[in-house]
């Protein structure tokens, strides 16, 4: 909401200043208005847009600062945020369809861990077997309200640990480095984040193009807007083709990334001068292709959390099945 009120306002000439409060204003997000109070203040002292922007990097993604130090650059302003809301809006919309996707499978989850923890807690209320042994129908050696507590702390705890790890690793450069190029060989996985990846690729290449940037800097931009640390990687190799006299297709096609299909589109429009607009046109083509891509994902992993939620339930059930054999075996050798 925030990129398309500053596009339509720098479209109608408003001044930047008040076009940020305004924007702000109109934004729900009620974090915004005083990053864009200190926003103002430097650009009153003489800081550029960017500038005051970068200012704030923690709260700010790098995408949006990039395309509009590009926009600042170029004085194509309206363009860029215009084109960011688009693409905003399209993630929004993409997160909140996986997120419904999932819902189930993991409310299933969770439940069939609350539902045991309950048992083991009860069964830590029965008195012992006639042996002496404790009532372990389950054979985890877990009981009672600190048995409870120790498995919710094993599974939530290993899920937010592992949750925290992604985190962090996703946030630092170093980590998508390193993380990214081993989950893009995981079928259907690195379908969908390549498609993802190349989508943003050619919408941000087109987009920087389009405005008149340079490039070396709308190839590095470009690949940064992938949120990919493979092709973030891939930069250098890259450029250094190009700077060998390669063509840009040849150049992108050393990077072993990009599918032969796409090469082909990039190596005719280098033909005829016209890479941004085909790039513009790719750019949808790989985002529906990533959006199926996602779609599909979604389905396997909702097999997948029912598949292991009924591994877990029927193992259960056999344990229990198990346990009363037993006692009736033992039932009987005492008659």
């Amino acid at each position: 909401m925030f990129s398309r009120s500053m596009s339509q306002m720098m479209e109608a000439g408003v001044e930047i200043r008040k076009a940020l409060k305004t924007a702000a204003r109109n934004s729900p997000d009620s974090r915004l208005p005083p990053i864009v109070d200190d926003v103002v203040k430097r650009i009153t002292k003489g800081d550029t847009l960017s500038g005051a922007l970068n200012a704030h990097q923690h709260n700010l993604p790098p995408l949006f600062r990039d395309l509009v130090d590009v926009g600042e650059q170029t004085g194509s302003g309206p363009e860029v945020f215009k084109s960011l809301s688009r693409y905003y809006e399209s993630r929004i919309k993409q997160v909140r369809d996986f997120r419904s996707a999932v819902a189930w499978p993991m409310f299933q989850l969770i439940a069939a861990v609350c539902i045991i923890g309950l048992l083991i807690f009860i069964l830590g209320l029965l008195p012992s077997q006639a042996n002496g042994k404790p009532m372990d129908v389950l054979g985890l050696g877990l009981l009672g309200a600190s048995g409870a507590a120790t498995w919710f702390l094993m599974c939530f705890g290993t899920a937010f640990g592992l949750f925290a790890a992604w985190k962090l690793v996703s946030r630092n450069l170093a980590g998508q480095m390193f993380l990214h190029p081993l989950l893009l060989n995981i079928p259907q996985l690195g379908a969908c984040m390549k498609a993802f990846a190349i989508s943003r690729f050619s919408w941000c290449f087109a987009l920087t193009q389009q405005a008149g940037m340079s490039i070396r800097p709308s190839l590095t931009c470009s690949l940064k807007a992938t949120a990919n640390g493979a092709f973030i990687m891939a930069d250098p190799y890259i450029w250094d083709e190009l700077n060998q006299g390669q063509s840009f297709a040849d150049a992108l096609g050393a990077s072993q990334l990009f599918p032969s299909e796409y090469l082909q589109f990039v190596e005719t429009a280098e033909q005829t001068g016209t890479i941004p607009e085909e790039l513009d046109r790719m750019s949808h083509i790989f985002e529906e292709e990533a959006v199926r891509a996602l779609q599909r994902l979604t389905r396997i992993f909702s097999v997948a959390v029912w598949m292991f939620v009924a591994a877990v339930v029927i193992f259960f059930i056999f344990r229990i099945f198990l346990f009363y054999i037993a006692q009736l075996n033992d039932a009987l050798q005492q008659v």
